[in-house]
């Protein structure tokens, strides 16, 4: 399994990942009630650490990561550090999705569309359910 190192998980990651498992936002937490529980035919997590950060949902098994966007990745230097993060984690291996909370929110059909065709390519006897 790919994560980060037991000391930066216990010193800083830990709380960090439990504090927003227990307050998804309504977008995380639309999307986790499709992606739990193999629903969509591939084993999610969500808050999982990979490295330094902690990413909303990440699908080990096809290396790939979703993350879900609020208004405040429209702002410059958070877009900035978004990208440097997403580099990072590609740098890794993952594959990067990133979808807005407006899009998970009310367009969730296409997301999930997306979503499958990159496990289809990604993830070895991949079948959608």
């Amino acid at each position: 399994m790919y994560t980060t190192d037991a000391r930066r998980w216990k010193t800083s990651l830990k709380d960090y990942a439990r504090h927003n498992r227990k307050n998804p936002t309504p977008a995380e937490n639309h999307l986790w009630q499709e992606l739990r529980g193999n629903k969509l035919g591939a084993p999610f997590r969500r808050q999982h650490a990979i490295e330094s950060f902690i990413v909303d949902f990440v699908c080990l098994a096809a290396w790939l990561i979703i993350e879900v966007d609020g208004s405040i990745h429209g702002d410059e230097s958070q877009a900035e550090y978004d990208g440097g993060r997403t580099h990072e984690l590609q740098e890794c291996g993952f594959l990067v999705l990133r979808f807005t909370n407006e899009a998970v929110l009310y367009d969730t059909a296409n997301v999930l569309k997306k979503i499958a065709e990159h496990l289809t390519a990604l993830y070895p006897n991949y079948e959608s359910k």
